[in-house]
C-alpha cells in the first residue's frame, strides 16, 4: 500500500531556525509528516518508510520475550532483510556507492 504524501502535511516540518525540521505537531499526521521528511532527502531513489513506532514492553520474561523493550516489529524486519539478502539482485539494479552515485 502506498502511503499517501499530502503536500499540505509539509507546512507541520517548517522550522523557524533550520531548514526542516524531522518531526511535525503532535498527533497531526506523524507518519505521513515522517515519511515527507525522507522523501526530501531520497530524491529519485526507490525508498520506503516503515513506521515502527509504537513498540511494545514486556513486564517480564515470557517465551521469546525479555523483560523490556520488545522491538517490536524489528524482528520481523530483520527476518526479511535476511530473506531479502539470499535472493539474486534482478539484472536491472544498479551498485551505487555510499553517496547515492552508481558505481
Amino acid at each position: 500500500w502506498q502511503f499517501p504524501l499530502y503536500e499540505e502535511y509539509k507546512e507541520h516540518l517548517k522550522s523557524d531556525v533550520a531548514d526542516i525540521k524531522n518531526v511535525g505537531k503532535r498527533g497531526q499526521g506523524g507518519a505521513i509528516t515522517a515519511a515527507l521528511f525522507l522523501a526530501d532527502f531520497v530524491g529519485a531513489t526507490p525508498w520506503v518508510h516503515l513506521d515502527m513506532a509504537g513498540t511494545d514492553s514486556a513486564e517480564k520474561d515470557k517465551g521469546a520475550w525479555v523483560k523490556g523493550a520488545t522491538g517490536i516489529p524489528t524482528r520481523t524486519l530483520v527476518n526479511l532483510v535476511l530473506a531479502m539478502a539470499k535472493e539474486k539482485a534482478p539484472a536491472r539494479a544498479k551498485r551505487r556507492d555510499r553517496y547515492g552515485d552508481s558505481a
